[in-house]
């Protein structure tokens, strides 16, 4: 059910047909300098799991070096462990500040930098630190994520009296429940947090490595979605992505890359925008099924009339697609979007629509009865 697979499984289909290039997503490179950087960067737009704003922050503030970094902020950024974050990007930087609650939380918790990050740290606390069994510990576990008060208050009294038997101070067996407690019911198991961290890595990796591919992708995925769609468009500007406006003679149904050497000087001038780098040989061609009120059996009309060649204008267009399926509304919609520009201005186009709609419905109606003027 992730949305993210049928992106990440886009892209690699389009890098395979645009630049024969095989990509094996199980077989990537964990510590490609590319991806890290465009996380460092806060390029986060279509990133599993890492987008929203918030995280984003603290991405850049972390700068990830490696998979583990993602694999922690994925269990981090948690209602729980969020106050968290700021120690843990503090001793992922500065390694001299790890240090451990108690010296015997070392064996099990180097990779949680001393932190409460994963579920697992929590139970091999109450395991090594207040003498549970693995099955009182699982007990532990259910009853910190049910949040029943009454089960909570004898897990409470039975983990500090259990850390103090095993030979803590009580004081500290106190401030260690106090830390566990709001944690426990939001935490990740560690297997969780690295199988969303991987799918994270993947598309950051995509992105950084074949981003035009990528957000064609995304596009296409998203295509129902003008809020999802504008912020994509936004992203492309900012990678430099030439975005080229819906054409009823070029556009399919998705997003689709296209070479800016075919294109006229005119459609070039129109799709780039200050920040678009001009070294770029492809860009992303608007699908029409991102137009509002443009369904997918309509461009598939269009698509099957175009096979005999391009359009030329507003009146051939009419005449060779099928009417029931291709519009007013339709139509309307696609002026309105810039994918009939190449025929002319946009309000001359909605203004004589009712009168080409008209003259095509008397032609193919004289075309069945057989009639000929």
């Amino acid at each position: 059910g992730i949305r993210n697979l049928s992106i990440l499984g886009r892209a690699v289909e389009y890098v395979e047909i645009n630049q024969d290039i095989s990509v094996n997503l199980d077989k990537i490179p964990l510590d490609d300098k590319k991806t890290y950087a465009l996380l460092a960067r806060g390029e986060t737009m279509g990133v599993f799991q890492l987008g929203g704003s918030g995280m984003t922050k603290w991405l850049m503030e972390l700068k990830p070096k490696v998979i583990t970094d993602l694999s922690a902020m994925v269990a981090l950024y948690r209602p729980g462990p969020m106050g968290s974050i700021p120690d843990y990007i503090d001793r992922a930087q500065h390694p001299e500040k790890i240090k451990f609650f108690d010296p015997r939380m070392k064996d099990y918790m180097q990779q949680s930098l001393g932190l409460l990050v994963y579920q697992e740290d929590v139970l091999l606390t109450a395991i090594n630190i207040a003498g549970y069994s693995w099955l009182e510990a699982d007990t532990f576990r259910k009853a910190m994520g049910k949040k029943i008060p009454a089960e909570m208050a004898k897990q409470k009294d039975k983990f500090i009296s259990g850390a103090v038997e095993h030979g803590m101070e009580q004081k500290k067996a106190d401030q260690l429940w106090a830390l566990i407690e709001p944690f426990a019911a939001y935490g990740f198991p560690k297997a969780h947090a690295a199988s969303y961290a991987i799918i994270a890595y993947q598309t950051a990796y995509m992105k950084a490595n074949f981003p035009v591919e990528f957000m064609a992708a995304v596009m296409t995925a998203e295509y129902g979605d003008i809020d999802k769609i504008a912020e994509a468009i936004e992203e492309c500007k900012k990678l430099g992505i030439v975005v080229l406006p819906p054409d009823v003679n070029k556009s399919k149904v998705g997003f689709t890359i296209e070479d800016l050497q075919n294109l006229s000087p005119e459609d070039i001038e129109r799709a780039l925008n200050d920040k678009s780098n001009k070294s770029l040989t492809q860009g992303i061609r608007f699908g029409l099924s991102a137009i509002k009120n443009v369904g997918v059996l309509a461009i598939e009309s269009i698509i099957k009339a175009r096979e005999e060649g391009v359009f030329t204008s507003l009146v051939e267009l009419c005449s060779r697609v099928d009417n029931r399926l291709v519009n007013k509304k339709t139509l309307e919609s696609l002026i309105k979007a810039g994918a009939l520009d190449s025929f002319g201005g946009r309000a001359p186009q909605l203004l004589i629509l009712d009168q080409v709609l008209e003259e095509t419905h008397k032609r193919s109606k004289s075309k069945i009865s057989g009639q000929v003027s």
